[in-house]
């Protein structure tokens, strides 16, 4: 029989339990253990995860409440840490939580893009050097087992935002900015690093085919842009951006396609939605995809200026699942020159 399987990704919106934070973690679970139960996943991607306590015994506490009485709290689990200490990060953890049990995991920042260096052109006081630009935000990656002797490659991201850099010298307060060209290079300089993120996630997942050329590989998260953008371009490596049908394999699928444009977003912004969740899949694992959905029913617009600022309890993303049906079945290569012809073989066969 084959395996239903459901997986999704979710950014929580900075889950934490810090004092006098506006909803507070009591009143935000009571509206969010729903949305999770909803989701009735197998594997869930988990963005903004803020950790818990002192430097050294930092911990996923929030969390934790949050999955308490539902399916997830007996669930395997991964997080993005601290390189050398252990600790999970105060801001924006990466989670992966799954029914099935998780075999490895590593994350990777710089492993395979070094950080690129810039000199800023509009900063005050002037630079006089390049310095090294990083990205504030790891890759998670985690090998899981699933029923029928087959392993899934489970990626999850959180892609830099397009919220500008901060230029020295080029703003009034948060919110505001002195000079339209500081603004500007602020943006490039987030799009670098979102860019750059893109560039690893996909040497990533070339590594993974490396190693098997039908590997079930799923790439899930909050990246911050549309399907035709160019971070997004770049993970999903389409024959029409490379020209090489060699690499018609190595393409990675964005899953929500098959939902109708009008309900085809995650996020709201001034008004208009937009899809910038996403789970991406090899053409193996696509293979036993069965269909999507965003669950963007309550989805609130927190990016309109100039009206009092509500701080709803629900994230200001959607959750966006994808359903599956994996089979108990082979994929033979055949030795051509492209290997990259797969025929089926059905068990017993």
């Amino acid at each position: 029989m084959p395996t239903k399987l459901r997986l999704a990704t979710f950014n929580l919106l900075s889950l934490d339990d810090r004092q006098g934070q506006r909803p507070t973690l009591e009143e935000r679970i009571p509206i969010m253990r729903p949305q999770l139960v909803r989701l009735d996943a197998d594997i869930l991607c988990l963005q903004e995860v803020c950790g818990q306590g002192r430097s050294g015994k930092r911990r996923l506490r929030a969390l934790n409440q949050l999955l308490e009485c539902t399916p997830y709290e007996d669930y395997h689990m991964v997080s993005t840490r601290e390189e050398g200490r252990g600790d999970v990060f105060e801001n924006h953890n990466l989670v992966i939580l799954s029914r099935f049990e998780i075999l490895e995991h590593h994350q990777y920042m710089h492993d395979y893009a070094p950080s690129p260096r810039y000199q800023k052109v509009t900063a005050i006081p002037e630079e006089h050097e390049a310095r090294e630009i990083s990205w504030e935000r790891p890759i998670l990656h985690a090998t899981v087992d699933l029923p029928g002797r087959m392993t899934m490659e489970v990626i999850n991201l959180h892609l830099k935002s397009r919220r500008p850099t901060n230029i020295p010298g080029h703003k009034l307060d948060e919110r505001t900015w002195k000079t339209a060209s500081g603004w500007a290079e602020g943006v490039f300089i987030s799009s670098m690093k979102r860019i750059g993120q893109a560039l690893e996630t996909r040497i990533l997942i070339d590594k993974l085919f490396d190693q098997d050329p039908c590997a079930l590989i799923a790439v899930c998260g909050d990246f911050n842009e549309e399907f035709d953008e160019v971070a997004l371009e770049a993970i999903r490596g389409d024959v029409e951006n490379t020209g090489n049908l060699d690499l018609a394999m190595r393409v990675m699928v964005p899953t929500e396609r098959n939902i109708p444009e009008p309900a085809r977003y995650s996020f709201l912004h001034n008004g208009r939605g937009k899809m910038l969740d996403h789970i991406l899949v090899s053409r193996t694992l696509l293979a036993y995809f069965n269909g999507s959905e965003i669950h963007n029913e309550l989805l609130h617009d927190e990016s309109i200026v100039f009206v009092p600022r509500i701080f709803y309890p629900e994230s200001d993303h959607a959750p966006v699942v994808a359903s599956f049906d994996i089979a108990d079945s082979k994929i033979k290569w055949d030795a051509g020159p492209y290997q990259s012809c797969p025929t089926w073989r059905k068990p017993g066969r």
